[in-house]
């Protein structure tokens, strides 16, 4: 491929894109931060339309005689899409395998930034927590939500990053770059699969998680959100691209709420999980209950160890407070092996060491 100048890149794309024909778009970044991603020679195989009705990118498809699109730019921000799955699913079965996508959303913490310098000092913070409650509490809430919709019809919904990012892999995309241009973060995808099966996420303040239980079974934990919605399908993303920290937890995780910190700091979160003990799932004391990513980090004779008992509310990690993620896998090991040889002797020295360690030494989740 014969590779072109900075400038006769952004013509070509710009030629292609026609950005000028979007009033308000940003064009000479937009176009930086995808021209790498697009065929430059074959402009014909780029969609640039801005809608929230997959229908509208159907239509556009038929009887195209250029033959098929490779990428899809779409500059409607999702916060104005009533469906934002049927949207991606839509973008995704018009794409082949590989194909790229192209959207953009107001994030949390630039719709604050915008609020704030838009309204007077004293009002705005006012006009703020209004915003705050009416356009990213009440579409969350089961009662609300209902209303919520039928007022609105979704327009200028407030939506986390997380959330973006988390609705695509659940669609079958895979990040490849974002970047805050002007007003709005840019994000480009890549169509890897096609639409997951998993049914619809969780999406209001009770969480139920996909965990591995006794035996391999897979179970749903229940919790307090902490978490934004959609926020599970980017775990692996987060992992490979942040690592872990000290705990064993994700490193600089925008997936955490504001108000999910305060809930983790306090257990309250982990509250619901009760009803997985009275359910038979969990018992007091025992591993964490993980995810099929988090448990493939561990080596194959913990793996089959975790087969053999119940995870648990209460796990060795607040007793052993090991920080990396060996030394979790080593503070399992030892739980599980004395555990077999005396069930409730173990669970009763490692309960109270775990609560000595929370209530005297301040131990918290991450």
């Amino acid at each position: 491929m014969v590779v072109l100048s900075q400038m006769e890149t952004l013509k070509s794309v710009s030629y292609k894109l026609n950005l000028n024909e979007f009033p308000g778009v940003p064009g000479a970044e937009l176009e930086d931060l995808i021209s790498y991603y697009l065929d430059i020679y074959n402009p014909t195989q780029t969609l640039v339309l801005s809608t929230g009705e997959g229908l509208n990118i159907v239509n556009a498809l038929k009887g195209r005689e250029d033959g098929p699109v490779t990428c899809i730019v779409n500059l409607k921000r999702i916060n104005d899409v009533r469906w934002i799955n049927q949207l991606y699913e839509t973008t995704n079965k018009s794409l082949p395998e590989g194909g790229v996508f192209v959207g953009c959303v107001e994030t949390y913490g630039l719709r604050k930034q915008r609020i704030l310098r838009k309204y007077p000092r004293g009002f705005n913070y006012l006009y703020y927590t209004g915003d705050y409650l009416v356009k990213r509490v009440f579409p969350k809430l089961p009662i609300l939500k209902k209303l919520y919709f039928l007022l609105t019809r979704g327009q200028n919904r407030s939506i986390s990053m997380a959330e973006a990012f988390g609705r695509l892999y659940f669609t079958g995309f895979e990040l490849i770059e974002y970047k805050t241009i002007g007003s709005n973060l840019y994000f480009v995808a890549k169509k890897t699969r096609t639409v997951s099966n998993v049914k619809t996420p969780t999406y209001g303040p009770l969480f139920r998680m996909n965990r591995v239980g006794k035996g391999g079974k897979m179970i749903e934990v229940y919790k307090l959100r902490s978490m934004h919605a959609y926020s599970e399908y980017l775990q692996e993303y987060l992992y490979q691209r942040n690592n872990l920290q000290d705990g064993g937890k994700i490193k600089n995780d925008f997936r955490i709420s504001t108000l999910g910190r305060y809930l983790r700091k306090s257990f309250l979160d982990e509250v619901p999980m009760l009803y997985n003990i009275l359910k038979g799932d969990l018992k007091l004391v025992g591993v964490r209950p993980i995810s099929a990513h988090y448990l493939s980090l561990y080596d194959k004779e913990l793996r089959l160890m975790r087969r053999t008992v119940k995870p648990g509310l209460v796990p060795p990690f607040y007793a052993d407070m090991p920080k990396t993620i060996e030394e979790i896998i080593e503070s399992e090991k030892n739980y599980i092996r004395a555990y077999i040889k005396n069930p409730l002797k173990t669970d009763v020295i490692y309960f109270f060491k775990a609560f000595a360690n929370i209530a005297f030494r301040k131990a918290r989740s991450n």
